[in-house]
């Protein structure tokens, strides 16, 4: 029997939904491809379980593919699925940890990983600190939650940061304060780290006067060859986070690589096309692996347990 293989997706015709199912089927899988806001988890005396459309859902391994929107939501049906033994690639508290700016920051920097400076705002009384510290304007101004650039802006001023900081705690936000790194300026490099190795890689450019690098707006991307530097400080920053699929956003400053930040759902589309790596490919080998893995810890457990009835009925004779 085929492995079954999830994967939490409310977009199956995305590009990166797509390439994940075909190679995991290449690789000997049979995939679903799920809406996480379909699912329900019912915890009763017999534990946690989840249903898709009043059926329950039994798989081997889950890859979650969750948005920015529904991460709340999502997180808890990848905990369940944790709980129930299942192979899971990203698991939970990593997803939560990397959707949190401020909180990744601080468990890279913990670690001794490389990143911008970095200054929470938590009123505008803390504005003029929190300049101080990022080494004055320009400056970048982001809210702790967003993706694919949003939230993101280059003040130039002191009015410009007091407007945008003061508008994101209006709304409820968390604002950042973050030191601009000029010689990066509409430029970084992702990484893609799939099971503790980098898979690929590829340097974005912004479009025309846009600082933010992002495919997704419009941006360019081209071949990168990393440096060992590079390669190091991407691994560590996936690893710190606990994260088998990972992409990891690189600043190209003077001193060296900084962590930008790490996405638990990275596109796949500009990395391939760019790279011609078969990222999905990578994954799908990376999955076989931990299936692997997974089978030989049970064989091995069940193993022990028969060596220690065997042990036990001599012990009786």
């Amino acid at each position: 029997m085929y492995p079954r293989l999830v994967i939490l997706s409310r977009g199956p015709r995305l590009y990166s939904t797509r390439r994940l199912a075909e190679e995991a089927q290449k690789a000997g899988w049979a995939v679903r491809i799920i809406d996480p806001l379909s699912l329900t988890v019912v915890v009763d005396e017999k534990g946690g379980r989840i249903f898709h459309r009043g059926w329950p859902i039994e798989c081997e391994a889950v890859i979650p593919r969750i948005g920015y929107s529904i991460t709340r939501r999502g997180v808890a049906i990848v905990r369940q699925f944790e709980q129930m033994g299942v192979i899971v690639l990203n698991q939970s508290l990593s997803i939560e940890q990397s959707r949190d700016k401020l909180l990744a920051s601080q468990v890279m920097a913990d670690a001794g990983v490389p990143i911008p400076v970095t200054a929470h705002v938590a009123s505008t009384t803390d504005i003029d600190s929190a300049l101080a510290r990022v080494g004055g304007v320009p400056c970048v101004v982001k809210a702790t939650e967003g993706t694919q650039g949003s939230g993101v802006f280059l003040a130039d001023n002191y009015h410009q940061v007091r407007q945008l900081v003061s508008q994101m705690l209006e709304r409820g936000m968390k604002p950042l304060v973050q030191t601009y790194v000029e010689e990066s300026h509409g430029k970084d490099i992702r990484v893609l780290v799939v099971g503790g190795k980098v898979a690929a890689a590829m340097r974005r450019r912004a479009s025309g006067n846009e600082f933010r690098s992002n495919f997704h707006l419009g941006g360019s991307v081209e071949r990168v060859k990393l440096s060992d530097d590079f390669v190091n400080v991407a691994l560590a920053a996936a690893n710190i986070l606990g994260m088998d699929i990972a992409g990891v956003d690189l600043l190209e400053s003077g001193d060296g690589p900084l962590v930008l930040e790490v996405n638990s759902s990275p596109g796949l589309e500009g990395i391939e096309g760019a790279s011609g790596v078969n990222v999905a490919g990578a994954v799908a080998q990376h999955l076989n692996e931990r299936l692997q893995a997974y089978e030989n810890q049970k064989t091995q457990e069940a193993d022990i347990v028969i060596s220690k009835q065997n042990k036990s009925s001599l012990t009786s004779e």
